[in-house]
């Protein structure tokens, strides 16, 4: 596989062109928006800076990301495709179907979705065997590893295919067995953050004190003890005894908490607006941006360098 097709310039998908990209293969990119297109090759080459911190090879002979003006020119000739459109279910079907039409039949179809059903996805295209999850973690240029996802029609050999050319890039494919709602990663993150937000709103601690307590808490152990193993080291009978009473005390709303959606409903969203639970200048953004990516970048190569 050679060649692949991105679709999406959002958050993501820079990261993703410029991962592709280092890794050999020839990555040509739309987006719908003209904006998004015009600020993708220096958000592209930004990545790429970051790539080449990590020491990740350059094995460019790709040549440079395409950024095409129409979906037909991004995705004509392409072995990949990648579905990276927003988080709405009739726009990734919609695209979907004009995708039927203007790709070969052996294709394969990838949706970077959170957690839309790949089933639900993939009853929009014909083959729909060649249809699977590639489910990346922001920053994708820096976090590696990539969920896999198999839909109800998705083929073994589709799975198969997808866990080598992630290998093939240099990340870890995890492979998810099924095709539940947010798959692994974000059911375990939302899991969390739906805590989070409950102590915050009930006044038990203030927003920066949690973000200390879980970074230099679980989240430092959880970077190299992952949650199954951290049982086996606080031993089973332990996490039995404490369960026993306090998870009936953690927070089991089934709605978004009132914290959130007060702030929302005001425009509050953010780093993207200027505020949400933090303010920020576009200088502090930026200044933010650097310090993440410098301090991720160390942790992966610590992490990288006492890989077995």
């Amino acid at each position: 596989m050679t060649r692949a097709a991105l679709i999406g310039l959002g958050t993501m998908g820079p990261g993703i062109a410029a991962t592709l990209a280092r890794a050999g293969m020839a990555v040509s990119c739309y987006d719908v928006s003209g904006a998004a297109r015009g600020n993708a090759p220096a958000q592209i080459a930004a990545a790429d800076d970051v790539l080449a911190r990590l020491d990740v090879p350059d094995r460019g002979n790709g040549g440079p990301v395409d950024i095409c003006e129409s979906l037909e020119a991004c995705v004509d000739g392409a072995d990949l495709v990648i579905e990276n459109v927003p988080e709405n279910l009739e726009i990734k079907a919609t695209l979907f179907r004009e995708l039927g039409g203007l790709i070969s039949a052996d294709c394969i179809v990838a949706s970077d979705t959170s957690g839309i059903p790949i089933s639900a996805l993939q009853k929009n295209i014909p083959s729909p065997g060649r249809v699977v999850g590639m489910h990346w973690s922001n920053p994708p240029h820096i976090i590696p590893i990539i969920e896999v996802i198999a839909g109800d029609e998705t083929s073994a050999a589709t799975v198969a295919w997808m866990v080598e050319t992630i290998k093939g890039l240099g990340l870890k494919p995890v492979v998810v067995k099924k095709d539940v709602p947010g798959f692994v990663e974000n059911r375990v993150l939302y899991a969390l953050m739906r805590e989070c937000v409950d102590l915050v709103e009930q006044g038990v601690i203030e927003a920066e004190a949690l973000d200390t307590c879980v970074s230099w808490g679980i989240g430092y152990k959880l970077s190299v003890i992952g949650p199954m193993a951290l049982l086996d080291v606080a031993g089973l009978d332990i996490y039995e005894a404490v369960g026993g009473y306090l998870n009936k005390d953690l927070s089991a709303r089934a709605d978004v908490s009132d914290y959130v959606s007060a702030k929302t409903g005001q425009g509050m969203l953010g780093m993207k607006t200027g505020g949400g639970i933090y303010d920020y200048t576009p200088e502090k953004i930026a200044t933010l941006r650097a310090e993440r990516a410098a301090k991720l970048v160390a942790v992966r190569k610590i992490l990288d360098s006492q890989a077995p």
